[in-house]
């Protein structure tokens, strides 16, 4: 090889390199997208957790969907009303009310409250035991495999003898232990206090056979809606009517608390004084109950 070749070389190879930069340096502006300065301005406000707990895959995914579709602004459960109020600046518009949203788990039986468990060999999620007839006597109760534990992503609920256990100090609002329930008796619930009245059930069947799946579980007597015009029974459970919660009626309350033979309706929650503080003159939720149905429900069956 001589200098002849190596100098033809280096000429074609420099002669390439400034073809391909024109061509590249062409087509970046050619197929520039204009991105929206919102879009950057609003990730920036956002904490960047990328929980889903507003509903989208991410934080950059919820930014494009507030400025390009209109999203709420008041979507973030980890940002809560601080992050809200500064995307609707950036947005332009005022932020409407919000309160933080947190999980109630709408069953209160724990590993010696349930009649009818047998030994469960199959793989230890909820998802494969719910397909399973057997595993408890109670196809509607927790299921206490963990995965609630596993999909949080900030240690906020845990097993505890059975029974998933929301830790409210850690709690973030995303709604990941919710989503993966199959049995759907985790719900993402609105807060106003630091402690809201629940029913910790999702039993719908009549009182005989609830007691005869659970030591504890609600048997549709009608006792609170006796007490307090608050209380309506549906499907033999009693849900809440929060409109009308005011402080003239919490002595029914607690009377129809005290009345429950069970004792199914319980308080919970401990959301942070922030929280307390930003939503303190909010109204409640009309109603708060399970959405109850099992992963049967969506199964595609071929024989």
């Amino acid at each position: 090889m001589n200098l002849v070749t190596i100098g033809l070389s280096a000429t074609t190879l420099f002669g390439m390199a400034v073809v391909i930069s024109y061509i590249l340096g062409w087509a970046s502006k050619a197929f520039y997208v204009k991105v929206d300065p919102r879009i950057e301005a609003i990730i920036g406000t956002l904490p960047g957790a990328n929980c889903g707990g507003c509903g989208f895959v991410g934080c950059g995914d919820y930014a494009e969907a507030v400025v390009l579709s209109g999203v709420p602004v008041d979507k973030c459960p980890v940002g809560g009303a601080a992050c809200a109020a500064g995307v609707a600046a950036i947005m332009g518009i005022e932020v409407g009310e919000s309160f933080p949203q947190r999980p109630i788990v709408h069953c209160g039986a724990r590993y010696a409250d349930r009649k009818g468990r047998t030994p469960y060999r199959g793989e230890m999620t909820c998802q494969a035991a719910n397909m399973v007839a057997g595993v408890q006597a109670c196809t509607y109760g927790c299921l206490g495999f963990g995965d609630c534990t596993r999909a949080c992503k900030y240690d906020a609920i845990h097993v505890i003898d059975g029974l998933a256990t929301v830790d409210y100090d850690k709690c973030i609002g995303c709604g990941a232990c919710g989503s993966v329930c199959p049995r759907n008796i985790i719900t993402i619930t609105p807060f106003k206090r630091s402690q809201i009245l629940a029913v910790g059930c999702s039993n719908k069947d009549a009182g005989k056979e609830v007691m005869a799946v659970c030591e504890v579980g609600c048997i549709g007597c009608k006792a609170c809606a006796k007490k307090s015009d608050l209380f309506k029974i549906e499907n033999n459970l009693p849900t809440i009517d929060y409109e009308h919660w005011d402080a003239d009626c919490t002595l029914d309350i607690m009377e129809a608390c005290q009345k429950c033979p069970r004792n199914r309706l319980i308080f919970v929650g401990e959301p942070s004084p922030a929280d307390i503080a930003a939503t303190r003159d909010k109204a409640l939720p009309e109603v708060v109950e399970a959405d109850f149905k099992t992963t049967v429900d969506d199964t595609e069956w071929r024989g």
